[in-house]
């Protein structure tokens, strides 16, 4: 069975860091793209960075300068580090990534069961 695992979550300070990590497990055969989403209460889930197979990444404006996506493909692993975190960007954030379980078989979409970060003091 295939899935995804998160964590590093926690509740940290305004300005504080955070690392988030994301596993996928199971018998998989390629992953394509990977990426991190966010959903507050009362929000729709938005998406905070997302990384090719390539390494080209993604973010929105609202997180651009302060997030960083990066993977390692050997470990089938994508991490999120967070800097200058605000209250703004409490939320559950949940990994989300596109694998072919054999060759030739299509790319599913799989996510995670999220993490909770929350940006207090």
């Amino acid at each position: 069975q295939v899935q995804l695992v998160e964590s590093g979550g926690d509740l940290v300070q305004p300005g504080g860091s955070l690392r988030l990590s994301c596993t996928a497990s199971g018998s998989i055969f390629s992953i394509s793209y990977m990426g991190w989403y966010r959903q507050a209460p009362g929000k729709l889930r938005e998406l905070v960075a997302a990384i090719t197979s390539g390494g080209i990444t993604n973010y929105p404006g609202s997180v651009k300068g302060r997030f960083t996506i990066s993977r390692d493909n050997a470990k089938n692993t994508v991490y999120l580090q967070m800097n200058s975190l605000k209250p703004e960007d409490t939320a559950v954030y949940y990994c989300n990534a596109d694998m072919a379980l054999s060759g030739g078989s299509p790319y599913y979409s799989y996510w995670g069961q999220g993490t909770q970060v929350t940006v207090s003091s």
